[in-house]
């Protein structure tokens, strides 16, 4: 019985011995194939980067330039009724400097203009969207933890979300101000409305 079970050993160990150099001949096979195939695979044709892409220019909207002056004029008016003739100088020539660095406000003023801030208010809307559903997902998340460790993690976070959902509440307001009042801007400076698009 010993001699069978010796006999069965040695043949198991002799199969396991010359199964493994055909086993390392396959996978040479295997790797050599594979270099081949590599080589085959033509190269392609662009590889963009960092370099390649323009950058986007940045989109902010001008402050309004009238509230500006209209303050200055204010208080040119409030001096000395002696220094008119030197109040009526600094006018012209706040009027002339106003003239070259005032925009042409023609139709791609306008168009522009109303597209910048209509641009930002929907990106800001969308953000508030995203932070409402992170919110909800960490109030999700919280309820479902027991771990207190865990949750108080969760629970800095979803702070967090809220204090920047009120930042974004609080933009939009503004971008609605914003685009009402360009719109009355240009009702009062009588652009017609096909150039509000």
């Amino acid at each position: 019985m010993s001699r069978l079970v010796v006999f069965i050993l040695l043949a198991l160990t002799g199969m396991g011995v010359g199964a493994r150099p055909l086993s390392a001949q396959s996978l040479a096979d295997i790797a050599k194939k594979e270099e081949e195939r590599r080589k085959a695979v033509p190269a392609p044709a662009k590889v963009y980067t960092n370099k390649d892409l323009a950058p986007t220019p940045a989109v902010s909207t001008p402050a309004p330039a009238k509230a500006a002056d209209d303050t200055k004029d204010t208080k040119d008016t409030t001096k000395d009724t002696k220094d008119t003739k030197d109040t009526k100088d600094t006018k012209d020539t706040k009027d002339t400097k106003d003239t070259k660095d005032a925009p042409v406000k023609d139709q791609a003023y306008w168009s522009g203009r109303l597209k910048a801030l209509q641009t930002q208010l929907d990106r800001d809307q969308a953000f508030a969207d995203a932070i409402q559903t992170r919110i909800n997902s960490l109030t999700t998340d919280f309820v479902n933890r027991d771990d207190p460790v865990q949750r108080a993690a969760i629970e800095r976070e979803r702070i967090k979300a809220v204090a920047e959902q009120t930042r974004l509440t609080k933009a939009i307001q503004d971008d609605k101000k914003a685009l009402a009042d360009f719109q009355e801007e240009a009702r009062r400076a009588g652009v017609p409305p096909g150039w509000m698009r």
